[in-house]
């Protein structure tokens, strides 16, 4: 029986794949493997212990933890009691999860580690913590979990056929680049359309592959990925942090994950600054096989000559890059920010096929995918529309969607829901175009603006390809109601130093070295470089390094890794100034 609600995926999968791993985590040094029909026992035992404790179907329950099984059977019990998750973002402050508390009611709270813990005990008032580790003063969940144990499971029984597809199950509250926090409301249908619509594209084969998940459960895109997995009977394993990404991908060599570009960016980035280390017939060999592949179009015929050379390249050096990824993998999908197209040429090049897709918290996420083989992927679209996704342009060039899998709202922001939901199109404020089933998005609504000469610059297009540069890590373009672009800059300062060992300058301090005249000269000349790829009125004009990098703590970042444009503006306003001072 097809699923119709996403709780029902537990009982699908067991009657067609019967996992014996279906979820893992490493747990002292150890994966720690759960089977399809342990999922379902743990979750019907939590959902009777909600049952037994007085959780009533639309109580809101926070679950604030990074990635781990445990995640998914509270997330999955509460769903079978008709409780409404509250999912949220470890690394928020305290103040952001007093806000979240009130505005969505919520009554009770899950959390991962001690660190999550004290920041949500500071906001949570008289409401219940309960813990995935044992910690002073919370309750530990597997205590909760006993309680269900002996219960009957008839109770729990009629509680599931009460819950209708279109029932409320989430409230997501979106970081937002500007602003509160908005709540999203999505129910079991919103989800699960999403989750067959994209499990038709997946190509690893279904009930034998291996995925690694290391993007937030709380964010829209991973948990449809993860629905998405258990539906096609991958086993899914966590990742024990970023920072172990690399040796997790060669102990699980999985066949997909989902990733976001700033990661892939990284990991493109670390492999050129290892091409720079090597010397003689060896760098030159690598430097070959990276040009050959910012050159690839999956899209083409190459001709023989180059198909020749990238056979030869792949046998010599890109078939390293795979080893680093587990040597298995058939299919990654990059979501959350656009992808530079040379990482999409370089990567399906090398063998490793990123298919990047386009979407919102508030659509589900997925509106458009690319499908992962030559003959479909285009290389700067966002691939092609989900089935039972509609998409239209506005006359202003806005995307406009409409389908199942569009939010019920905004929770209790009914004139927010109305600015955005008109006559059933969900108005996303990307700006775009189609070609056929193909999208692409050329900038967000709200971030393009006009020069005093009254010429609309698209910052983020512009902002991707700079980023191009191994010199330059993150950068905002600014130049509203100016005469001129410029840009506030973050060096690469591993590419910054590979840069000075080449050309030997001494390097100091990152703070420093940003300050020297040889390295203001060599980000001039690299600007002017790119600058060449756009209009005279779009070209920067002046620019100014930063010694730190951007992050999410810091607040110039959403927890999704973009731009928030406004507290940049204003946190760095005097530098700012002194671009269009002079």
């Amino acid at each position: 029986m097809e699923p119709t609600r996403l709780f029902d995926l537990i009982p699908y999968q067991i009657a067609t794949y019967d996992k014996e791993i279906a979820l893992s985590k490493k747990e002292n040094g150890q994966w720690k493997s759960f089977s399809s029909r342990d999922v379902k026992k743990i979750i019907d035992d939590l959902s009777l212990a909600f049952l037994k404790t007085g959780v009533k179907p639309g109580e809101k329950i926070a679950i604030i933890s990074t990635n781990c099984p445990e995640w998914n059977f509270i997330d999955l019990a509460l769903q079978q009691v008709g409780a409404i998750s509250v999912p949220m973002y470890p690394t928020i402050t305290s103040a952001d999860y007093e806000y979240i508390f009130e505005h969505a009611e919520v009554k009770m709270i899950f959390v991962g580690d001690e660190d999550i813990y004290e920041k949500a005990k500071a906001a949570a008032g008289d409401r219940l913590i309960y813990s995935f580790e044992k910690l002073e003063g919370a309750i530990f969940w597997e205590d909760l979990l006993s309680i269900g144990v002996n219960e009957d499971i008839v109770s729990l029984e009629n509680a599931k056929e009460k819950i209708n597809p279109d029932d409320l199950f989430t409230i997501i509250y979106t970081s937002g680049t500007t602003g509160r926090p908005k709540g999203v409301m999505l129910s079991h249908t919103n989800v699960l359309s999403n989750v067959i619509a994209i499990a038709t594209i997946m190509t690893p084969p279904q009930g034998s592959s291996r995925v690694l998940s290391f993007l937030p459960l709380c964010h829209i895109y991973e948990r449809t990925g993860s629905f998405c997995f258990m539906y096609l009977g991958f086993s899914i394993y966590y990742a024990e942090s970023i920072e172990t990404l690399g040796e997790n991908m060669k102990e699980i060599k999985p066949h997909a994950f989902n990733t976001v570009p700033r990661l892939l960016e990284k990991i493109y980035d670390k492999i050129v600054a290892k091409g720079y280390e090597l010397t003689g017939i060896k760098k030159g060999l690598f430097f070959w096989a990276l040009n050959l592949g910012l050159e690839y179009d999956p899209g083409k015929e190459m001709g023989a000559w180059y198909n020749f050379q990238l056979k030869m390249a792949n046998k010599l050096i890109f078939s390293k890059w795979r080893e680093a990824l587990g040597g298995e993998v058939m299919q990654i999908n990059s979501g959350a920010s656009a992808l530079q197209p040379r990482l999409a040429r370089v990567f399906w090049a090398a063998g490793i096929k990123v298919c990047e897709g386009y979407g919102l918290t508030e659509t589900s996420p997925v509106v458009s995918a690319s499908v992962c083989t030559r003959e479909e992927m285009r290389i700067g679209w966002v691939g092609k529309i989900v089935q039972e996704v509609k998409v239209k342009i506005a006359e202003d060039g806005e995307i406009l969607v409409k389908g199942p899998s569009i939010m019920q709202g905004y929770y209790r922001q009914p004139e927010m829901t109305a600015e955005v939901l008109k006559n059933g199109w969900f108005h996303t404020g990307d700006i775009g175009e189609l070609d056929g089933e193909f999208l692409k998005i050329t900038d967000r609504k709200k971030e393009m603006f006009k020069t005093s000469g009254g010429k609309y610059i698209a910052p983020q297009l512009m902002e991707n390809k700079f980023k191009e540069s191994t010199l330059i890590d993150q950068l905002i373009i600014l130049g509203e109601n100016r005469n001129y672009p410029s840009a506030l800059i973050v060096p690469s300062f591993e590419g910054l130093k590979d840069y000075c060992k080449h050309k030997g300058i001494p390097y100091t301090t990152d703070k420093e070295m940003i300050q020297k005249p040889e390295t203001i000269e060599k980000y001039d000349r690299e600007l002017e470089q790119l600058n060449k790829y756009f209009g005279k009125w779009e070209q920067i004009k002046r620019f100014k390094l930063l010694p730190e990098p951007w992050g999410i703590e810091s607040g110039e970042l959403t927890p999704t890794m973009k731009l928030k444009r406004k507290v940049i503006h204003q946190k760095f306003e005097k530098e700012i100034e002194k671009l269009y001072k002079d």
